[in-house]
């Protein structure tokens, strides 16, 4: 009896994207993998032959800034020289570029240009919410470039989602000029037989090649892509095996040498896959503690609907909330959000959204009590029209008598890149650091000035436990005695803090006080040991009980605080204002999010403890009303 190949013979061509460099380290690693790790493997990697590799745009612009303190444009240009043989492709959020909010037009036009004159080859543009209106600058503007243009239909599952929807999506997008569609299943929710309904029914009304991305969350993808494929799907797109599933996606190997037996021409070589996966391997471990129980297949996907690089940011998140063991809490939280929101794809930044406000109903314990910035604005249109209507008593509790806005959200705002930006005037800008200012501007001004002070990490050196020293450690630190002042940097896991030990208290129970200064608040840490502080003795710093600064804690009626910790972006009163309840007084970003943090009651500002920059707990009063007299 014949193999399966033998008895089906040739059937056709099927390219694949891998996705290791950018969407498989976001969704299990929190998007936290360094450019030296993705160029190591250049060599090998760059002549496999897949369609394209993907690696730039998503969370990484984010997160090379904010963790890693990596120029993502300079990731982008040393990326392209390595791997010179490959076709580079990007993730762009359509009006949102890699952010988390719209922007204007001149930004749009001058970001894609600079991506594609720096070495994007392929744009896949979408729109979280599938309002096309929210790709047409960034489609003309790719297309001006010559560069590929995939356009993307954001798959998801609710009462208002059906193929005939979607189908009649591509259609729009053939005709808005894509050269490619991409179908985008983010949370792993394409079930095989719909697959190949899907795939087959946009085959018959476009002429334009179909491109089919799904994350392995629920277990589906596998077999939804092979269907996808024999429906007629042109590319698919997968992670080296070493780097697959869960979160993340089918593995490339696996999908690889199943298509080839059934028959299709897939050119790449096995033997070159293996050394890629067994480097991504090794790799991988580097990255251990920023994985979760939480990025592994679960079917519970189907009803939440979380995607994968959501999955692995939200656990990270929440660690950081110190609030990862109420993730369940929250993951049942979001399809209710979800609802009441318009049942919106959960794709960034509508999944950031979602699952932020999520977060904030979880651990405030009242729906809607503390809302982002981002939660107004979706509700007030300005991130474009949801599939469904929003609910009306959440809309108008959050909105109050606000109006919500009909026209295209871009078309409300100015241009930004003819504004002078006093603050980095001081700084070397280039045209590309002026773009990454609008767009994340207070990450990009630490930025700026670590980068001029010459503070940012090198990760040419080896690291240990997450942590890159880029001073040596002081010489009076000692195992069997005291400590004496000394300061120097430490960067955990992309994170930079300015250390200065400042004493020791008396040991007792075998654990010892240490006090140390971090980017200028006191804390004391309970350790049990020296070598929990030192990085060569192979430790981290891990502290039992923690007292943060003089800040009182909040006992008064009139005291604020931030529900979840977070930092300081901007002070809205000063001592002597008069305030009326609810008012916002504070933005608090916390969870990539900004959150507005009111006054409860009417009366004046008294006291304001805290600064722009500073980073708060909610243990801590950071304003005090004082009530009005009566």
């Amino acid at each position: 009896m014949g193999t399966y190949m033998e008895e089906k013979k040739y059937i056709g061509k099927v390219d694949i994207m891998e996705t290791v460099l950018r969407d498989a380290h976001q969704s299990l690693l929190a998007t936290r993998m360094t450019t030296p790790d993705i160029l190591g493997i250049a060599h090998i990697l760059d002549n496999i032959g897949f369609w394209s590799l993907e690696v730039w745009g998503g969370a990484t612009f984010d997160s090379c800034l904010r963790f890693l303190r990596e120029d993502p444009w300079e990731r982008l240009k040393r990326i392209r020289k390595a791997y010179k043989n490959s076709r580079l492709q990007m993730l762009l959020r359509g009006q949102n570029l890699v952010g988390y909010r719209h922007y204007a037009d001149d930004v749009v036009e001058k970001f894609v240009s600079l991506s594609a004159d720096n070495g994007i080859d392929v744009f896949r543009i979408f729109d979280s919410l599938n309002d096309f209106r929210n790709i047409r600058k960034a489609v003309e503007t790719a297309k001006k470039k010559k560069k590929t243009v995939e356009t993307t239909i954001c798959y998801t599952t609710s009462p208002v989602h059906t193929n005939e929807l979607f189908t009649n999506m591509a259609v729009e997008l053939e005709e808005m000029g894509s050269d490619i569609i991409c179908i985008k299943d983010m949370a792993g929710l394409l079930s095989p037989g719909n697959a190949y309904n899907l795939v087959s029914m946009i085959k018959k009304r476009v002429g334009i090649p179909i491109h089919v991305h799904s994350h392995s969350t629920s277990g589906f993808a596998p077999m939804s892509l092979l269907k996808a494929v024999e429906a007629g799907a042109d590319i698919i797109d997968t992670a080296i095996s070493s780097m697959s599933c869960g979160t993340s996606h089918p593995p490339t190997e696996s999908m690889v040498f199943a298509l080839s037996e059934m028959g299709y021409d897939i050119d790449l070589d096995l033997e070159k896959l293996k050394e890629v996966a067994d480097y991504f391997r090794e790799v991988r471990k580097k990255y251990r503690s920023l994985e979760s129980e939480y990025t592994s297949i679960n079917a519970d996907i189907i009803v939440t609907q979380v995607p994968g690089g959501m999955m692995s940011n939200l656990a990270s998140q929440l660690k950081e909330q110190n609030a990862l063991d109420r993730m369940d809490e929250v993951l049942y939280e979001v399809p209710q959000v979800r609802e009441d929101f318009g049942f919106p794809p959960l794709v960034t930044p509508t999944s950031q959204i979602v699952g932020t406000q999520a977060a904030l109903n979880v651990i405030t314990r009242e729906k809607y009590k503390v809302v982002t910035s981002e939660t107004k604005n979706y509700l007030k249109g300005h991130y474009g029209k949801p599939p469904a209507p929003i609910n009306k008593d959440v809309q108008k509790s959050v909105l109050g008598g606000e109006d919500v806005i009909k026209v295209r959200p871009a078309d409300l705002i100015a241009p930004e890149l003819s504004v002078e930006y006093e603050e980095i005037e001081k700084y070397s800008i280039s045209d590309e650091d002026l773009i990454t200012y609008v767009l994340f501007p207070n990450v990009a001004l630490e930025f700026f000035r670590d980068r001029k002070e010459d503070k940012l990490p090198d990760y040419s050196k080896p690291t240990q436990k997450g942590f890159v020293l880029q001073d040596s450690l002081p010489q009076e630190l000692k195992r069997d005695g005291g400590l004496a002042p000394s300061e120097f940097n430490v960067t955990v896991h992309g994170e930079s803090y300015k250390i200065k030990i400042a004493g020791v208290g008396h040991k007792s129970d075998q654990k010892r006080p240490f006090f140390l200064n971090v980017d200028g608040v006191l804390e004391e840490v309970i350790i049990e040991s020296l070598t929990e502080i030192v990085p060569s003795a192979g430790g981290e710093i891990v502290g039992e009980s923690i007292a943060r600064s003089k800040r009182p804690s909040p006992k008064r009626e009139g005291d604020v605080y931030a529900p979840m910790p977070g930092r300081i972006t901007k002070i809205m009163v000063k001592e002597g204002d008069s305030v009326r309840t609810g008012d916002t007084i504070l933005i608090v970003e916390a969870m990539k999010m900004e959150n507005e943090i009111h006054t409860p009651i009417d009366g004046i500002i008294r006291e304001i403890y805290v600064k722009e920059g500073d980073s708060v707990n909610p243990d801590e009063t950071l304003i005090y009303v004082k009530a009005c007299d009566t």
